[in-house]
């Protein structure tokens, strides 16, 4: 399997063998679709993120379940990537959201890895030209349970629980849209965005390397955010990092902060 990070000469050298994957979406409600059609990477497919990497949103699930197998499977189909490409996704915001798109393929054994900087990097010209890729051939796959972590394993003492989301957040400082403020008792908060550098790139795995020991996190180490897609920004840095694949939250605060019952925390 390729390397969960690569750069725009990885994915030049690759020529037609990897498929380029627009994964932009805003929390704030601008269309990652209008934003793909105004101007995206030659080659590249838009990924609707809310159509075929999530599931119904619900209180119970959460805001970005994961979807059915067969519904990834069928979008994946339908734009074109089978079961042996190579699939390169990016996004406007360093990989965050493009992130929850290679996270799925890898965990379910398909060759996929993020464009290290992703739109920012390319320098060339942007096309509003769609590709018409033919139907693929793209198996449903079950998510792996190894690779998973539901809400009572989140709350596990004994087990380095991650959360994605920015400070102000996690601190329960601003919510501007789950139930509750705050986070889940005992996390951390390693926010995603930190394992950038300034110019939109992963820090040098030293430094990725010395984020995860400072929090103790490893092989086993669960990751969440708002509604499960962020946080999986984090478990690639972590693979990245030689430190192991982590294990997702999926429902993440969305699906947690929506239990009355569950304790919350506030503060650092």
């Amino acid at each position: 399997m390729i390397e969960p990070v690569v750069d725009l000469a990885w994915v030049h050298a690759a020529g037609a063998r990897a498929v380029l994957a627009d994964v932009r979406w805003y929390l704030d409600g601008r269309s990652g679709r209008a934003a793909y059609e105004a101007g995206h990477l030659p080659g590249a497919v838009f990924v609707d993120l809310d159509r075929w990497l999530a599931g119904p949103a619900s209180p119970a699930e959460g805001r970005h379940p994961l979807p059915d197998p067969a519904v990834f499977a069928e979008g994946m189909a339908a734009l074109g990537i089978g079961d042996d490409d190579m699939v390169i996704g990016y996004d406007d915001a360093g990989g965050v959201v493009a992130a929850r798109l290679v996270w799925m393929l890898r965990a379910t054994g398909h060759d996929a890895a993020l464009l290290d900087g992703g739109l920012s990097v390319y320098g060339g010209e942007l096309t509003s030209d769609e590709p018409r890729r033919p139907r693929a051939m793209f198996t449903a796959r079950p998510w792996p349970a190894g690779r998973l972590a539901d809400i009572d394993a989140a709350t596990d003492s004994s087990v380095v629980v991650l959360d994605a989301r920015d400070p102000a957040r996690f601190r329960g400082e601003v919510e501007p849209v789950d139930p509750r403020p705050g986070h889940i008792p005992g996390a951390r908060n390693l926010p995603c965005r930190d394992n950038l550098a300034a110019d939109g790139r992963f820090r040098p795995v030293v430094e990725l390397r010395e984020r995860f020991a400072a929090v103790g996190a490893g092989a086993d180490t669960i990751s969440y955010c708002g509604s499960g897609v962020t946080a999986c920004h984090n478990l690639l840095a972590l693979e990245y990092a030689g430190l192991g694949p982590g294990r997702l939250y999926p429902g993440s605060w969305s699906q947690y902060s929506s239990d009355p019952r569950r304790p919350v925390a506030t503060g650092d």
